[in-house]
């Protein structure tokens, strides 16, 4: 073969690899464009049904200059009569948790849903489970205020068995959840 011959096949390789490649894409972007709306409506019911887990009757959105995130964990912040839900994403173990916390008017933790992660499953997953393992996790930080650390840390909250990373970063969240709420007075 040529030094002519060998640059020509590189050259149509290299077109072929080019288009196959600008197809995919294309497809890609197309699926994207037809499935994005779908996925922003589920996210936002999710959304909504950890708001009501967390503050029954729901809540609006609070304009963001009225809040502190010193953390930059606070995603948004929503609030009623009933006190404040603050949707927080801090990291656990394998990525970001994103949850809601329920806060009173008098900065007490009122409830937690967890709306996504991607925790080990059976290991770091349990905190956001619906089993009796999950919900007593969850349910522990009810009515606590103030800064919470897990115990092995020097606090007070029990870690999931086996997810001390997950633990913590739930508990950082609720943290920055009422360190919002006690910023905005």
């Amino acid at each position: 073969m040529t030094k002519k011959q060998t640059a020509l096949y590189v050259a149509r390789l290299g077109l072929t690899l080019f288009l196959i490649t600008a197809l995919v894409a294309a497809a890609l972007a197309a699926v994207n464009h037809i499935t994005a709306p779908r996925i922003a409506a589920e996210k936002e019911r999710k959304t909504q049904e950890a708001i009501e887990k967390v503050l029954p009757g729901g809540g609006k959105l609070v304009d963001p200059g009225r809040y502190d995130n010193q953390d930059g964990l606070v995603a948004n912040v929503y609030e009623s009569d009933a006190g404040y839900a603050v949707e927080v994403t801090p990291t656990g173990f394998d990525g970001t948790i994103t949850m809601m916390v329920g806060v009173s008017p008098e900065g007490k933790v009122l409830g937690i849903s967890i709306i996504s992660h991607t925790e080990t499953a059976g290991l770091g997953a349990v905190a956001a489970s619906d089993t009796p393992d999950g919900e007593s996790f969850r349910n522990q930080f009810k009515g606590l205020s103030g800064e919470l650390t897990v115990k092995k840390d020097g606090g007070t909250i029990d870690t999931l068995s086996g997810a001390t990373i997950t633990s913590r970063g739930v508990t950082r969240g609720v943290t920055a959840a009422l360190k919002c709420v006690a910023g905005m007075g």
